[in-house]
């Protein structure tokens, strides 16, 4: 997949559902036991992280192989199968979950991304995701956001400065537009050379400060659609080079095309990784293995 695959991660998440051992599978099935199994879809949707299965597997069983039949980033459907798992029967079962687990949840944020860069194809308006994601998994929801067409917005606090309210409040006490200029003042006489600066901004008259400053992407907050349409053609009218506009807050896929058609460069969309349903997913065993059909 993407980003290479921890084996931090892959050890954690294996031994969070093994515990001391899978007490039905070792009791049930024979030591040496082998399987046939497929991962099919039972939804339409967008894959990501098939690439998870043979790892976790071969971490009980080192000759077990996946088969990947379609690549992250395919438009999958119901029936359609993914993936062939060959190896100890005991070792797929007591990894599946695991796996379906991750491919499940990765799957649906790449769903949910290709949904929202389908509502606004054909304008120029990028989609972008944010920081809003399950710590440690970080790299992998990304990665998903970028299967389903989206863009990443900063990787970490330490990629890009953005500047927002709350940094205003607590480090000098006050808002508004004067505040905003002090802050990036501050931001570059700390940082003079480097890291992108974005400014969120929510009013024109904040709009109306940050313009001078030259920063990289103006974050307009939570504007209505006629407050974004004015922001734009006001920062568009102006001569020289212009900052990025970016609509934030609260975009949805009902939204998000009016939001887009005020001509806005990009959308920070949180929901992407914070609120995507997974996508169903599953292993059926089969009852007669195949001859590597």
């Amino acid at each position: 997949m993407g980003p290479a695959l921890d084996p931090r991660f892959l050890d954690w998440i294996l031994a969070e559902d093994l515990g001391a051992g899978d007490a039905t599978t070792d009791a049930v099935v024979p030591a040496d036991a082998t399987t046939v199994a497929d991962v099919v879809a039972k939804a339409d949707g967008v894959l990501c992280g098939i690439d998870v299965f043979e790892p976790l597997l071969r971490r009980l069983d080192p000759a077990g192989r996946v088969e990947v039949r379609v690549r992250d980033g395919a438009t999958v459907a119901p029936g359609q199968r993914l993936a062939t798992i060959r190896g100890r029967a005991r070792a797929v079962l007591s990894t599946e979950r695991t796996a379906l687990n991750v491919a499940r949840h990765l799957s649906g944020v790449a769903t949910l991304t290709a949904a929202f860069v389908a509502a606004v194809a054909g304008l120029p308006t990028t989609v972008h995701d944010t920081r809003k994601t399950l710590p440690g998994w970080r790299e992998l929801e990304k990665y998903a956001v970028r299967c389903g067409g989206g863009r990443n917005h900063r990787m970490r606090l330490d990629d890009a400065a953005m500047v927002k309210e709350n940094h205003l409040l607590t480090g000098l006490g006050r808002t508004g537009p004067a505040a905003i200029v002090e802050a990036v003042a501050r931001l570059r006489r700390a940082r003079p050379t480097g890291l992108p600066i974005y400014v969120e901004v929510e009013d024109r008259a904040e709009l109306e400060a940050v313009l001078p400053l030259g920063v990289d992407v103006v974050m307009l907050d939570n504007f209505a659609l006629d407050d974004l349409r004015r922001a734009v053609a006001y920062v568009r009218s102006r001569p020289g080079p212009h900052p990025r506009l970016e609509a934030t807050g609260g975009i949805t896929l009902a939204t998000v095309r009016a939001i887009a058609e005020t001509g806005v460069d990009r959308v920070s969309v949180g929901a992407l990784t914070h609120s995507a349903p997974a996508l169903d997913l599953s292993v059926r065993h089969r009852a007669e293995p195949d001859r590597g059909a």
